[in-house]
């Protein structure tokens, strides 16, 4: 048996740092880019910094639109268009999907009525693909991006074009992750250390929600995963810790299919 009530949280010192440091700079900025991982939008959604955000013209883009359920990409597409918000998704093995991207946010730097050059701030949680999305809308890899939480830890700046300044920030988590079921997404998806969560009960979590929404296609549970693997421990006793370590980097490498953990909310009658 697992453990469904094991508390997942992450919120390191950097991050307290970063929300202080993006408070003090939001004078400054003319135009947010929220980037949240498009298979959980969310949980990979902060809401403390759509708060501070307010009400300044705000780009959501939706990362991993490789890894995400189509179908339902495009149902959270009209869904943020209802509510009349900016939101494309894009895929950072597809430079053509950042077109729209580019477009949208050139559209709102304009309206941002800014005398000489505008300046943007992405912001998001660890992981969700901040970097890539620089690196795509600047048609250059300049920003660090690896597959894991916490790389980015100061902000950086980057000249996109003539007239528009864009700034890279350290993902930042709430401090507390109120929902059991948000932690082992977010775990799940990669926006929190792996050293910093059970994988076996992430993996756990993760087969039981596909079991009631995935019946098509459903992924292998672990114990099955880690047979096939032949992930075994001296005695044959299967090797479920590592098992399931492998089994979230598969999930996350796209090898159980495209999968969107959320899905938006129903319209009210």
């Amino acid at each position: 048996m697992y453990d469904r009530e094991t508390v997942i949280q992450w919120y390191p010192g950097h991050m307290a740092a970063a929300i202080r440091q993006l408070e003090q700079r939001i004078r400054l900025i003319d135009v947010f880019v929220e980037v949240v991982d498009g298979r959980i939008p969310i949980a990979g959604a902060n809401p403390n910094l759509a708060e501070l955000i307010g009400r300044k013209p705000r780009l959501l883009v939706l990362s991993r639109e490789d890894l995400a359920d189509p179908e339902t990409t495009k149902q959270w597409l009209d869904y943020y268009a209802g509510r009349s918000a900016k939101a494309v998704a894009v895929n950072a093995r597809n430079a053509a999907s950042y077109a729209q991207a580019s477009f949208f946010l050139t559209q709102l730097t304009g309206s941002a009525r800014t005398r000489g050059t505008a300046r943007a701030m992405v912001v998001g949680i660890p992981n969700a693909g901040k970097s890539q999305v620089i690196n795509g809308l600047l048609r250059r890899d300049v920003a660090r991006v690896e597959d894991k939480a916490g790389v980015t830890r100061a902000p950086q700046w980057f000249r996109v074009g003539p007239n528009l300044e864009m700034m890279d920030t350290p993902g930042i988590l709430v401090p507390k992750i109120e929902s059991l079921v948000a932690q082992w997404m977010l775990a799940m998806c990669g926006a929190i250390p792996r050293d910093k969560f059970n994988p076996e009960n992430v993996v756990h979590s993760f087969v039981d929600w596909s079991r009631e929404n995935l019946k098509r296609r459903p992924p292998p549970d672990l114990e099955a995963f880690a047979t096939a693997r032949r992930m075994l421990r001296t005695g044959g006793e299967l090797e479920l810790h590592n098992a399931a370590l492998a089994y979230v980097k598969d999930f996350n490498d796209g090898k159980f299919g495209r999968v969107t953990l959320e899905s938006p909310p129903e319209k009210k009658p």
